[in-house]
């Protein structure tokens, strides 16, 4: 079962190139908080910027220093279903314990274009893979029944990232396959209500920031503690918002330079995030009391 707190993980480059010491620097720190799994090579990670060498490097630095302790999730989407096979391929050849295979975007498939696409990829590996509907990046929907076809028709489909704000879905999913298929949500700011309808844990952005916040309130929902879930919920809803008042994931590297875990750089089109949406950023760290010191 994949659940409670994944992290969708930046990617740190260093003079336009991927920094590996930097990156082995943000798991080792992840593990130590006690985040549940890693998420490299996702939305995140900035996938479509990187070229088949940099994938490869992220994903074993990720699994090298994760050391099983806990799942890595490396993703593995693209528009161009030969492409995304091969990067299904690179992970499970580098260790990677799961696949996180988003809709094609641009190209506007039909559902049966997606199940096809899906299929395509879970014949050419051994390894679980969970769906990743984000339609306010792709264009388009998995719709919910295209999600329980795919995952009755291929044993290895066997949850979905969802960065849906229908809160209905996941309930749906819930009823029609059961419980071991893992319902993950992909909206932060969401995350409450979509545990409560049947959810299973979030592949997040905020965790980036503050992955013990994160993982604690996912443990606080598992052990009934609504007292500590609530507060947490409550609080970390601006740290929610300010990781997306600028296009992710600007503000969480922006927000990961100022915890001194990597350098403020992006790889165009992206650019860093602007001195308005800096001050947001730093007021929803400074309520959270988020600080290099803090995350040493």
């Amino acid at each position: 079962m994949f659940a409670k707190s994944f992290v969708a993980l930046v990617t740190p480059f260093k003079d336009d190139s991927f920094d590996a010491e930097a990156y082995a620097k943000i798991i080792a720190w992840h593990i130590a908080q006690g985040t549940h799994g890693l998420v490299p090579c996702g939305t995140t990670g900035e996938t479509p910027v990187l070229d088949m060498d940099d994938y490869a490097a992220v994903v074993k630095t990720c699994v090298d220093t994760a050391q099983g302790r806990v799942p890595v999730m490396a993703g593995a989407g693209a528009n161009d279903t030969r492409k995304a096979v091969k990067l299904a391929t690179t992970a499970e050849s580098l260790g990677a314990d799961a696949l996180l295979v988003v809709s094609p975007y641009y190209n506007k498939p039909t559902q049966a274009g997606i199940i096809a696409h899906m299929k395509a990829v879970h014949d050419a590996t051994k390894l679980p893979i969970i769906l990743y509907n984000v339609p306010s990046r792709t264009g388009g929907v998995i719709e919910t029944a295209t999600v329980i076809e795919l995952a009755k028709s291929f044993p290895r489909i066997v949850g979905i990232k969802d960065a849906s704000p229908d809160l209905v879905r996941p309930l749906e999913m819930r009823r029609a396959l059961g419980n071991d298929f893992c319902l993950l949500s992909g909206e932060d700011a969401t995350v409450a209500a979509y545990l409560a309808q049947g959810g299973d844990g979030c592949i997040s952005v905020t965790a980036n920031v503050a992955p013990a916040q994160c993982a604690e309130l996912h443990e606080a929902w598992a052990a009934g503690d609504r007292e500590t879930f609530n507060r947490l919920r409550d609080a970390l809803l601006p740290l929610h918002h300010a990781m997306f008042c600028e296009s992710n994931p600007a503000p969480a590297k922006y927000a990961l330079s100022r915890l001194g875990f990597c350098g403020n750089e992006l790889r165009l089109p992206l650019l860093p995030v602007t001195e308005k949406a800096a001050k947001i950023i730093d007021a929803a760290m400074d309520g959270l009391g988020l600080s290099a010191a803090e995350a040493a």
